[in-house]
């Protein structure tokens, strides 16, 4: 499917070669070089990316990255000649998924364009994976429902499961488990594995000896069926 582009650039000259160049690699590409326009064309619109400058007129290119992130999950990238570290470090964490300064040649734009699809595809797929029949992983919102019901979890439970989840059907190693749960350390009440594992399975409703979803591998790990 060709992509569907929108760009927020002032600098007409730029825009078109820019829009010239991404449509031979079959990326369409449509540009406001008023934020205000841009802003509502991408509340009417789909699209699959947005290209946003920071010094635009009338309004600050952070505050539209702000406001449209609040609005949106979609994929930016900040094309800016501020060279300020400052400006980069706060669009990446408005929510920005990649920040390129200006000059840079078109192909990069490009490249950097089919990197952060693919990164999003790859997301929305794990998101989609992460759904059982009757778990539940919302990552957006670090929550995990079992049966439509949201689970009340410590971080470690939370990151142990939300690995077990994204594995559904598979068997995982301890090793695995633990180096995949930044948080396990963190809680000083329990380090180990399997009183982690007890406290999930009694919030499934379910015991060790009869797992109905979460399963021992004797001398591996653990397996989620579910």
């Amino acid at each position: 499917m060709q992509p569907n582009l929108l760009m927020i650039e002032d600098d007409v000259e730029l825009a078109d070669i820019l829009c010239t160049f991404l449509k031979r690699y079959n990326i369409n590409v449509t540009n406001y070089d008023d934020p205000y326009l841009g802003i509502s064309a991408l509340s009417i619109g789909k699209y699959d990316l947005l290209i946003l400058d920071l010094s635009l007129p009338g309004l600050d290119g952070l505050e539209i990255c702000k406001e449209v992130r609040a609005k949106s999950n979609i994929p930016i990238i900040i094309s800016s000649a501020r060279s300020d570290l400052e400006d980069k470090i706060i669009g990446l964490e408005l929510g920005a998924d990649d920040y390129l300064p200006k000059p840079y040649e078109p192909k990069e734009l490009y490249a950097r364009i089919m990197s952060v699809l693919r990164r999003y595809k790859k997301s929305l797929q794990s998101t989609n994976e992460s759904e059982t029949s009757e778990l539940n992983l919302k990552e957006e919102s670090h929550t995990i429902f079992f049966r439509n019901a949201p689970l009340t979890l410590t971080p470690a439970e939370y990151d142990v499961l939300a690995y077990l989840i994204k594995k559904n059907n598979c068997v995982v190693s301890r090793a695995e488990l633990l180096g995949s749960t930044p948080s396990l350390n963190e809680e000083n009440e329990s380090r180990s594995l399997d009183v982690l594992i007890s406290r999930i399975r009694t919030k499934l409703c379910e015991s060790s000896k009869e797992p109905k979803l979460i399963h021992s591998v004797r001398g591996i790990g653990y397996r989620l069926q579910a």
